[in-house]
């Protein structure tokens, strides 16, 4: 018996570009947009394409029955803190392996992220 959950991860065509204010946050041609169930994709950006010194690993941490425990981050900009900005999967499970070591981005705490 098939679980009815189902999650599908595929590459995305083009460029991926978070901002905030005039900080570019994460550019990348290699994100991956992750579809569960019904859900608008969510993309995940390798955090080689992230500025990742921004950042900051917060205290905070959720777990999800389909792709496991996630850890929350922080961005700081000058003097400027927004907490839970991002999260990653740091051990994600075996069938979203793809998303470990990249982060996504709430589209409400950023200004931009754009896919061209």
């Amino acid at each position: 018996m098939s679980s009815p959950h189902h999650i599908t991860i595929e590459p995305i065509a083009g460029r991926v570009l978070v901002t905030k204010g005039e900080k570019t946050l994460a550019e990348s041609r290699r994100a991956l947009a992750l579809k569960e169930g019904s859900m608008a994709p969510i993309i995940y950006i390798p955090r080689d394409d992230i500025v990742m010194t921004a950042f900051q690993r917060t205290e905070r941490s959720s777990h999800c029955p389909f792709k496991g425990d996630a850890s929350y981050f922080r961005l700081t900009i000058g003097d400027q803190v927004t907490d839970d900005v991002a999260w990653s999967y740091e051990d994600p499970k075996t069938d979203v392996a793809a998303i470990k070591d990249h982060l996504a981005f709430y589209p409400g705490k950023v200004d931009a992220i754009v896919v061209q």
